[in-house]
């Protein structure tokens, strides 16, 4: 179907939202009118049927070709269903579940339908009014329970009047299970008759073949013992027939001492299968079996009932009797294998040749197709349940689609339709949270978002299994957020799951969060160094011990070896060159020290403030600039992307925007005591104590002559004498200006 009015000839308001402009879907005549918009300015292309916080009943009926996605076809599709079958157009866009049948237009085939179908449901409830409700189309069956027909095709035994059709359905049922009716009976349709009827036949014609039973009432019992035994008992004539051919090879034929030497010591209930696999009688060579010799323990059962029903008056069993005697049921073992009808046999034969002489079979089909020749009746009933979901969610979902307008109102209790819910955690509640459907396509593609994320599953005592969910953290620092951190979640029902962190993206929360993340970053790294090198040490130590215990104590020598060389003299001049080294660095960094001193003395208190800060924004300055890039660039369409969706437009999260999806705790301003805190100084006397260690601190810097360069000069004598000074100074110049430290070295000894 066209979707596109190339005239557009209807005059759209437009907004901005979330960063982009997008039409506004306010009334119902913007509803009437979305095949007349450009599928470009949608914000949505299409989107899954499940996993929305909308009514997936609601979602599957707008589906139209049962895809499992709603797509702009099918939400134009619906807009033009639904206009087409109200008189008010706004009437679509108060989200209620129930009309009253006034509204409906009936100046059109669709809405006559409707109009028709609604009617007939309030009637067969029995319900007064106009108004008609999803409470009242929830139960179809209370819907037909009062009527006789109702267009499925399946007749119950409220169908009909006469008791013989009541009784034919309710044994059609009983012998074949019976299909569901739309009332929550139990019935039959067309197959099920002509199932049942001509089991009927069959079962009757196949008991008037019947054979009698050559043993009476123990027949069954022996035919069964007879298939048992007969495998067994043509084997013993063979073994017969061969030990009779070869004399000297009976002992081999027969049951081997050997076999049941090599069971005897175990409990022999438990080897039947070995004790079967043995001849069923003794090889003698005899072409016959005595009856009064023993049997196998593991066929006499079998044999002993064989021999009491078919073999009374013999005394020995010859190959021509066994095979007599499955010949004298042959034909009773036919006629039960040729068994039809079985389906009705609980009946009884009489009551089966009872429902064959009544022959209810046509005014049951004709019962079945008075059903049937309402079925487009009874399909326009669900059609009213159709309708009342569809104008329920419709214009929720345009919102959401079209314009991603509930996830941008200003409303906090409004919520977008793939909101699932909120997330407690380190003292914060993350609003933003979707269910996760496809976690490697997240993996793929949850960076981009720009976000701080944490991923979850979350289990709950009252479902069975487990949900995993992503929250987006948009207010504070980063604390604890890190896997393994247990949480609360609650879904948009209330219900409490149980939620831990499995992954977190790592992206700026704030720019305040961004500024200390490279001191955050610096310590942590120093702190895994020490941490690392302080386990490293303590293993080598431990390791080191440990091999000192278990080593052998050594020999101690009976005497010196003579052959060891003496130990080299004290090399005095190598460490006074090493001393001298050391010397030499101390004194650069002292001089390095002396000049950053100086040039720092040099400047005014404004300027230091300045140069602190500008060392301060040398470190943070980048990670402030690029936290406030990505936030804002943070953007929600690679977490749908992830989830199904097709989105066709940029949803950004502003930082004010951002700002309100996630509350932190705020807790008023009190002086509390705590009452486990360390008992200390009042604050007057740290106060006094803190001011006069920088009197002390101040004065000594004055003495020893370290502020002249704010112009306060030592008071002291031996600093204003000019001689002095200049002493002084010379000195400097002359540490400043060497270059070279010779160290003569000594002579050999």
């Amino acid at each position: 179907m066209a979707i596109i009015n190339k005239d557009k000839k209807y005059k759209w308001e437009f907004s901005s939202i979330g960063g982009a402009s997008r039409v506004r879907i306010q009334t119902g005549e913007d509803l009437a009118h979305l095949s007349e918009l450009d599928p470009k300015m949608w914000t949505v292309l299409s989107c899954p049927v499940k996993g929305l916080e909308i009514d997936e009943k609601s979602l599957a009926y707008m589906d139209s070709d049962q895809d499992g996605k709603i797509r702009v076809t099918d939400v134009v599709a619906t807009s033009q269903w639904l206009a087409g079958a109200v008189k008010d157009l706004d009437v679509l866009t108060e989200g209620k579940d129930s009309i009253d049948l006034d509204c409906i237009d009936q100046d059109n085939e669709s809405g006559k339908k409707l109009y028709a179908s609604a009617r007939q449901i309030l009637d067969n409830l029995g319900k007064e009014g106009n108004v008609i409700s999803l409470a009242d189309t929830a139960d179809i069956a209370a819907i037909f329970a009062k009527t006789r027909f109702n267009g499925d095709g399946v007749i119950t035994e409220a169908s009909s009047d006469d008791a013989d059709e009541k009784a034919a359905i309710a044994a059609a049922v009983a012998s074949f299970g019976g299909v569901a009716d739309r009332s929550g009976a139990m019935g039959v349709n067309t197959a099920l008759i002509e199932d049942f009827y001509k089991a009927l036949a069959d079962y009757a014609a196949w008991q008037e073949a019947v054979v009698e039973p050559p043993f009476g009432d123990r027949t069954d019992a022996a035919i069964e013992a007879y298939n048992a035994l007969d495998a067994k008992v043509k084997d013993y004539f063979m073994r017969s027939k061969l030990a009779t051919f070869s004399p000297d090879s009976t002992g081999a034929l027969d049951v081997q001492t050997a076999r049941i030497e090599a069971i005897s010591a175990d409990n022999l209930t438990g080897k039947t299968d070995e004790i079967a696999s043995y001849p069923i009688f003794r090889i003698t060579g005899a072409p016959e079996i005595d009856l009064t010799a023993p049997v196998n323990p593991a066929w006499a059962a079998q044999f002993n009932l064989v021999k009491e029903v078919a073999l009374a008056e013999k005394t020995v069993l010859t190959e021509e009797d066994w095979a007599s005697i499955g010949a004298q049921f042959a034909a009773y073992t036919a006629w039960k294998n040729a068994k039809a009808g079985a389906a009705v046999e609980a009946l009884g034969l009489e009551a089966v040749k009872n429902f064959i002489a009544q022959d209810k079979k046509a005014a049951l089909l004709d019962l079945v197709a008075q059903d049937t020749a309402l079925a487009e009746e009874a399909a326009n009933i669900e059609l009213v349940d159709k309708f009342l979901y569809v104008l329920r969610d419709f214009f929720r979902l345009v919102r959401n689609f079209v314009t991603l307008h509930d996830f941008y109102d200003k409303d906090r209790k409004v919520q977008a339709i793939f909101q699932s819910g909120r997330l407690i955690i380190d003292q914060r509640e993350c609003r933003f949270c979707m269910p996760v459907t496809d976690m490697g396509k997240h993996n793929a593609s949850a960076a981009s978002s720009g976000m701080f994320l944490v991923y979850c599953d979350c289990t709950t005592k009252t479902k069975p299994g487990k949900i995993t969910v992503v929250a987006a953290v948009t207010v504070g620092e980063i604390g604890d957020l890190v896997a393994g951190k247990n949480a609360i979640y609650y879904d948009n029902s209330g219900l409490e799951w149980d939620a831990v962190i499995t992954k977190v993206v790592d992206n700026p929360i704030s720019v305040a969060q961004a500024f200390w993340s490279p001191y955050r970053r610096m310590s942590k790294t120093i702190e895994n160094l020490i941490t690392k090198s302080a386990a490293d040490k303590d293993a080598k130590m431990m390791a080191d011990a440990t091999a000192k215990i278990n080593a052998a104590p050594a020999a101690v020598p009976a005497a010196a070896d003579a052959t060891k060389p003496a130990a080299p003299p004290f090399d005095i001049a190598k460490f006074a060159g090493i001393f001298a080294a050391i010397g030499m660095a101390v004194g650069m960094i002292g001089s390095a020290l002396v000049q950053l001193a100086k040039g720092l003395s040099a400047l005014s208190w404004w300027k230091l403030i300045l140069l602190f800060v500008a060392i301060m924004l040398v470190i943070s300055g980048p990670a402030m600039v690029l936290a406030w890039l990505k936030l804002r660039r943070r953007n929600i369409a690679p977490l749908l992307n992830a989830n199904g969706w097709a989105v066709n437009a940029a949803s950004r999260i502003s930082i004010p925007f951002g700002e309100t999806l996630t509350d932190i705790a705020e807790y008023p301003k009190l002086k509390l005591k705590d009452p486990y805190a360390k008992a200390g100084l009042a604050p007057w006397k740290k106060v006094v104590i803190s001011l006069a260690a920088v009197v002390a601190v101040a004065g000594g810097l004055w003495l020893f002559n370290l502020l002249s360069w704010a112009g306060l000069r030592s008071p002291l004598p031996r600093y204003n004498k000019v001689e002095v000074v200049e002493e002084v100074a010379a000195a400097a110049d002359s540490l400043a200006t060497a270059d070279t430290v010779v160290v003569e070295e000594l002579p050999a000894e």
